[in-house]
């Protein structure tokens, strides 16, 4: 029985949160259940929500990506870069993603290649993203783009927000690759059991570098809709960003030692983000104490995970 309840808790338990949080901040301010603030929510974590599912198959093989912000702000501060000097619109996102998948190619280099640990790879690419990018604005931001640009970010197809619609392909492809095809198989059986995947055959290093570059051009494709959304690229984009993007996924169900987890709980997981930070801010509370509230929400469930696993 005992097992039961706690089955039911570790299944449900983040959708019962969910709902719980919606209830108090319905009570605790009179807006939040407008249709104008959940476009705003829907708007928010659509940004994190991309990232979502390229973190999830980098934490599913039992790593993590720690230079998705900087990632994000680099590739950002490119895009402006190439339109304020005139660049085709559509040849600037190409150019731009192609750079996203570059990065990723880079960190899983680190990783394949020289051995560094994930963690510690991807907090020194961290640093030299964020430091490219500083170089090449110098420390001003950049703006002045063409007026079509801002319909990726701030236009509507229908009711639906356009960040909102690319949101859902991207998590449509996300389900595809991870349960329709043998990469999505082998990503679950390398956090399952390297070893073991070695010994089956499974070309580890190649799963990796793909799941990395991936990654790479859903961070680009996330920041050519932030960058839409707010007309303007700030070297310091993204600063803090990993943390949504890791906790939504780890609060989805994703286990942080790998191999298990389901792309659907972090759908949830990353509503819980954008509610959590949109309520905040309706209930004025003040950033840096939201930067708390986030950190306790991830180690939270890592400590939940870590629980299941004893």
């Amino acid at each position: 029985m005992e097992k039961k309840i706690k089955s039911i808790f570790f299944k449900y338990g983040i959708l019962v949160f969910l709902i719980f949080l919606c209830i108090v901040f319905s009570i605790a301010s009179p807006y939040f259940l407008t249709i104008d603030n959940i476009t705003i929510v829907l708007r928010q974590i659509s940004i994190v929500g991309i990232c979502t599912v390229g973190m999830t198959m980098i934490i599913l093989t039992a790593g993590i990506d720690l230079s998705v912000g900087a990632m994000m702000a680099l590739c950002s501060v490119i895009l402006a870069k190439l339109m304020v000097a005139g660049v085709n619109i559509f040849l600037a996102i190409m150019i731009t993603l192609l750079v996203g998948m570059i990065l990723g190619l880079f960190n899983g280099f680190l990783i394949n290649k020289i051995k560094i640990s994930p963690l510690i790879s991807t907090l020194g690419t961290m640093t030299i993203y964020r430091g490219i990018t500083y170089i090449i604005t110098k420390g001003l931001p950049v703006f002045g783009f063409p007026k079509s640009f801002s319909f990726i970010g701030q236009g509507y197809l229908g009711m639906v927000p356009i960040p909102v619609i690319i949101l859902i392909l991207v998590y449509i492809a996300g389900f595809f690759i991870l349960y329709f095809t043998k990469l999505g198989r082998y990503i679950y059986g390398i956090g399952g059991n390297e070893k073991a995947s070695i010994l089956s055959g499974i070309h580890v290093k190649k799963v990796k570098y793909m799941v990395y570059v991936m990654a790479g051009f859903l961070t680009a494709l996330a920041s050519i809709v932030m960058l839409s959304r707010i007309n303007s690229a700030l070297p310091n984009a993204g600063t803090g960003f990993e943390l949504d993007v890791v906790t939504a996924v780890v609060l989805g169900g994703i286990s942080v030692n790998g191999g298990e987890g389901k792309l659907a709980g972090v759908i949830i997981g990353s509503l819980i983000m954008g509610i959590l930070s949109n309520g905040m801010i309706l209930l004025n509370i003040g950033e840096y104490y939201q930067i708390v509230v986030k950190g306790i929400v991830l180690l939270t469930a890592v400590g939940i995970d870590n629980a299941v696993k004893r």
